[in-house]
């Protein structure tokens, strides 16, 4: 079998056939995984906390959207009669890039990732 295994944190190995860079995004330990970061365009500015993101948001006219019934999660709406709705975890440290490409494709030429440069 030719590939890449990945041991996850919970001891679990799996194999990864035909590996990219992509592939390893769930893994952030993953060898090749490089660190991402969330980036408002206007001012260039590297979102590294839910204030900052919130702020830019709020700007773009999405308001914090209160879900009693998902607690560990923090939204985000556009307007009452829009279906658009970002959701995040609520701790900034859970926040992947997944959660970021979210933004990006709710807010084109708004928001971009990049990967941090060493």
């Amino acid at each position: 079998m030719s590939g890449v295994w990945i041991f996850e944190k919970n001891g679990v190995t799996r194999l990864i056939p035909n590996p990219t860079r992509e592939s390893f995004e769930q893994n952030a330990t993953a060898p090749g995984a490089r660190p991402r970061v969330l980036v408002y365009l206007p001012t260039n500015q590297e979102i590294h906390s839910y204030s900052d993101l919130e702020l830019r948001l709020t700007e773009l006219g999405w308001s914090r959207y209160h879900n009693s019934h998902q607690p560990n999660l923090l939204q985000f709406h556009k307007s009452e009669d829009s279906a658009h709705l970002i959701s995040l975890p609520k701790n900034f440290a859970n926040f992947k890039s997944l959660h970021m490409y979210d933004i990006v494709v709710k807010n084109r030429s708004f928001f971009e990732v990049r990967e941090l440069t060493p």
